[in-house]
């Protein structure tokens, strides 16, 4: 019988059944390796492609610490229910990130102003009223030169603001003229009231003292120096004997005039200026 086998044995016949039996064991193999048996070893690198990977089988316990950066996350793809409260910090904050059009209204507090925070030009237009103003609030120091008007002034303001302040200087014209030798009554009212009487002078023609400088301004502002009533003749007639203080106190004052005849053309005009003392 071996002999009749051996025979029918080819080169063929061996190579053929080898093959047979190495697919039949490789199959038994494969079919029978225990569970948990192909760890990372076993597997070649890149084996495990993305299609081999079942879907949702990547879970949060199976990610490393700090295995999701910035690259691998997509557009959107954190929510603000992805973010954990107090997480987003002032140093996380982009430079500019925080505008106008981000913050609620009246979220910015008074306690969250620094002090001085709001300059001047911050403010907006008719932004400060006068319910936003204090009692007393604008001092005299925050008033415009020439702030305060006329227009300004309340109608319980009378038209004698009080008495001229001291240094200040008030002035105005005179003129006396009649057919007499005599002539009184030339009344010069004070626009201002002094706290007291001035001291009377009378010059001649471009005359000056010390206690009247003269006439400046081109001769159209008489000087007068503190507690001093200058008066300025401007054209003594020929006629004109002399010219006297008739009366002055805080009020104003008055002039006669005297002639040596009685003339039509008896006239005396001039200037005066007083300051207060």
């Amino acid at each position: 019988m071996l002999t009749a086998v051996r025979q029918r044995l080819s080169y063929s016949n061996v190579i053929a059944t080898m093959a047979l039996f190495l697919a039949l064991g490789g199959v038994a193999v494969a079919a029978g390796l225990p569970r948990n048996s192909v760890g990372p070893k076993q597997l070649k690198r890149g084996a495990v492609t993305a299609a081999k990977i079942r879907k949702q089988a990547v879970t949060a316990a199976k990610l490393a610490p700090q295995s999701v950066i910035n690259g691998k996350l997509a557009a959107n793809s954190v929510g603000p229910g992805n973010i954990g409260n107090g997480a987003v910090t002032t140093a996380k904050l982009a430079k500019g990130s925080v505008i106008a059009e981000t913050i609620k209204n009246s979220v910015v507090t008074t306690n969250k102003l620094n002090s001085e925070a709001v300059t001047a030009p911050k403010l907006g237009k008719e932004a400060v009223t006068t319910a936003k103003l204090d009692n007393e609030a604008v001092s005299s120091a925050k008033l415009g030169k020439g702030s305060v008007t006329a227009a300004k002034l309340s109608d319980e303001v009378g038209p004698l603001l009080g008495t001229l302040k001291s240094g200040q200087t008030l002035r105005g014209v005179f003129d006396l003229g009649a057919e007499s030798k005599e002539v009184r009554g030339g009344a010069n009212s004070f626009q201002f009231p002094l706290s007291k009487a001035p001291v009377a002078n009378i010059l001649k023609v471009g005359q000056t003292t010390a206690a009247c400088p003269g006439l400046g301004g081109g001769n159209e502002t008489p000087q007068a120096a503190a507690g001093q009533l200058c008066i300025y003749p401007i054209v003594e007639p020929g006629d004109l004997t002399s010219l006297t203080i008739d009366i002055v106190n805080r009020l104003g004052f008055g002039l006669a005039a005297f002639f040596s005849a009685a003339d039509e053309g008896n006239e005396a005009s001039g200037l005066w200026a007083v300051t207060a003392p």
